[in-house]
């Protein structure tokens, strides 16, 4: 599925780009979409760039300002998010109320840098003045003649930068020169620019399967680990997480249940509430998410025969042996982005098929049985000392299991 982005450059006093703003689109039209609110804007948004090919090729290494509305700071939604990639901005719209305030003190606290937008001075926005580092104005909404007094004493603040946007002449950014604004953005400079990428959708009912089992009173992990292991989108986005550098990362992961034990609870369902509010539904599976499926359950009961302690390992490899035409990105750089052990990136990187390795036969056996190759599917299952029937069976039963997964009565929750 292809799904949309738009960034627009902010420029400092050299005119160089300092940072990106990230917008949220639904469409190829370059604006905001009406009938949607700010907190699943923002989670959708997160969903497209940082739990997908991360923020950073969209913002070319720049830090990227992002909106949070009131619901979305309330949930902590930022929290999910590296510190040195993200400057949050606080929505005009918010409410500056105490639980607001707080969030916001913790978040800054934690190392987060945090703006507010369309700023317009109320005496109940004070305290927020000691936390933030930036204050954005809008020059259309608030002209530059009616804040020179108000920018003046912010100038004051050395720990506070200031931003002039939806400057659209140069007359309006010579004034904003002038009066020591520290960045610029607007048409005048550029236009937001859409981007596009791909993002396969997970379904609905495994969304909401997840969502119940968060916020059920006592966790229960074996269930969860059970419902992530049926959608490679959602063990990719869970992984990019783990990645991103908030977690102290020892070794490579070879399991989702590897990977959530580096989560806290509150996280847990932090994550999983994001993906509820971000992620589409289908009525069913899309067919590369079921043949992604298919081939983790069948390298788990060949490997699970042969070598059961890799059993976690063969789920993933399988599970991911398609992401790569998922999200038009190389394998290798998935692989190395989500820090992946050695044997699943030795199967996923096999492109010549020379690896000896159980599972990366296992792989090639039932990519060969995809295409009706029954001749190298044998020689496969001969390298394994496997017979060709078990092999067939393994495989029929593995398709089984991939068609069941949108079957809420089939997925099994022991």
């Amino acid at each position: 599925m292809k799904v949309y982005t738009a960034r627009q450059a902010i420029l400092n006093r050299k005119n160089n780009v300092a940072a990106y703003e990230l917008f949220f689109r639904n469409n190829e039209k370059n604006t905001f979409p009406s009938g949607i609110n700010g907190h699943e804007a923002t989670s959708k948004l997160l969903g497209r760039t940082y739990f997908n090919k991360g923020i950073k090729p969209f913002t070319a290494g720049k830090r990227a300002l992002i909106n949070f509305s009131e619901e979305s700071l309330i949930k902590r939604l930022p929290f999910l998010l590296p510190k040195n990639e993200i400057l949050i901005e606080i929505l005009e719209s918010v409410t500056p109320s105490d639980e607001v305030f707080n969030v916001c003190a913790e978040l800054a606290a934690a190392g987060y840098s945090l703006a507010l937008d369309d700023f317009i001075y109320k005496p109940q926005w004070k305290r927020f003045l000691t936390i933030v580092r930036l204050v954005k104005f809008d020059i259309q909404q608030t002209p530059l003649d009616s804040i020179t007094h108000l920018v003046n004493e912010l100038k004051t603040k050395t720990n506070i930068k200031l931003l002039a946007e939806k400057i659209e002449t140069h007359q309006e950014h010579e004034q904003a020169m002038r009066l020591g604004f520290h960045l610029f953005q607007g048409f005048y400079y550029h236009k937001p620019e859409m981007q596009h990428s791909e993002e396969i959708e997970s379904t609905g009912l495994l969304l909401t399967l997840l969502f119940r089992e968060v916020n059920k009173p006592y966790i229960n992990h074996k269930k969860i680990i059970n419902l992530l292991e049926r959608d490679c989108n959602l063990i990719f986005k869970l992984l990019c997480f783990v990645n991103s550098g908030i977690f102290p990362i020892k070794g490579k992961i070879s399991s989702v249940k590897q990977a959530i034990n580096y989560m806290g609870e509150s996280q847990l369902k932090e994550l999983i509430s994001l993906f509820f509010t971000a992620i589409l539904s289908q009525d069913k599976p899309p067919e590369l998410l079921k043949t992604s499926a298919a081939r983790a359950k069948f390298c788990e009961l060949v490997i699970i025969q042969l070598e059961p302690i890799q059993y976690d390992s063969a789920f993933m490899a399988g599970m991911f042996s398609l992401i790569d035409a998922v999200l038009n990105i190389p394998m290798h750089d998935i692989a190395t982005r989500l820090s992946l052990d050695d044997y699943i990136c030795e199967a996923l990187l096999d492109d010549n098929n020379t690896s000896q390795s159980k599972l990366s036969i296992a792989l090639r056996a039932i990519k060969y049985l995809e295409r009706g190759s029954w001749y190298q599917a044998e020689r496969e299952a001969l390298k394994l000392s496997i017979s060709i029937d078990d092999m067939n069976l393994y495989y029929q039963t593995a398709i089984q299991w991939a068609e069941c997964l949108n079957d809420c009565e089939l997925i099994t929750l022991d």
